[in-house]
């Protein structure tokens, strides 16, 4: 999925993609790959395929990245 990272004054500070990841353990995670190349991994995908956990992981490394919140996940479907 195409993605792009917003600031809460609107400057895209990230254009990407989220993908699913498989852990040596057989586990999925959640990522993002920004198009500069930076790879920003999220937490492992519940069980039942619930996101929470992962995508709050994810927040909180685009925080580590970016000192920023606030931010916008923006998620384009095509």
């Amino acid at each position: 999925m195409e993605c792009s990272i917003i600031s809460r004054a609107g400057q895209v500070l990230a254009r990407g993609k989220l993908f699913l990841s498989q852990e040596e353990d057989g586990k999925t995670r959640l990522n993002l790959k920004t198009n500069g190349g930076k790879l920003i991994a999220g937490g492992i995908v519940g069980e039942d395929g619930d996101l929470s956990a992962a995508s709050d992981e994810l927040f909180n490394n685009c925080y580590a990245t970016w000192r920023m919140t606030g931010l916008t996940l923006s998620i384009n479907i095509r």
